[in-house]
């Protein structure tokens, strides 16, 4: 399957292919996006109708409301773009951060078994965690947290493990 370019922050081998990639669904931004929207909003109609009569006190407070609310926004759809899932044919990647940079990977020969689990309003809307244990751990190692279509993204976990345990079993 043939995906973008590579990100800067991992590197496929030769005999590697990304078989998945996505992102959070967008609900993981949470109520803070549109509530940041609102107040850009709010704050701009204030400054420009406080603004028609000269520029005084309200003026400002609708200008810092506008750039507030902005950076709200900015900040939740920030974090929502700089978080990445990966699974390709040897590993397993997820990554975070928008000014430093945390990357969790994994070779998929050690892991041990997979959850997906979807709440109610996250089979309604699309979403849900896949949670992976690797060998010689109890506790989970990976969680791709509200991934939409965790469905398919299971599913295509399970062929790779799947192709890896024929590959193993035939050596």
């Amino acid at each position: 399957m043939a995906f973008g370019s590579t990100p800067d922050w991992f590197h496929l081998s030769d005999d590697e292919d990304i078989v998945w990639e996505s992102r959070p669904h967008p609900i993981t931004m949470g109520p803070w996006l549109p509530v940041g929207v609102a107040l850009a909003l709010v704050g701009f109609l204030v400054a420009g109708w406080s603004g028609t009569g000269g520029v005084g006190l309200l003026t400002f407070l609708g200008v810092f409301v506008t750039v507030v609310g902005a950076a709200v926004a900015l900040v939740r759809y920030l974090v929502w773009t700089n978080t990445r899932y990966v699974i390709t044919t040897s590993e397993l990647y997820k990554k975070r951060g928008i000014v430093s940079r945390d990357v969790t990977q994994f070779r998929l020969d050690r892991v041990q078994n997979i959850s997906l689990r979807q709440t109610g309003i996250g089979r309604l809307l699309g979403y849900g965690d896949l949670t992976v244990y690797t060998a010689g751990s109890g506790d989970p190692e990976l969680t791709f947290e509200r991934v939409s279509q965790p469905e398919r993204a299971s599913s295509r976990l399970s062929d790779q493990l799947e192709e890896i345990a024929t590959d193993t079993s035939a050596i």
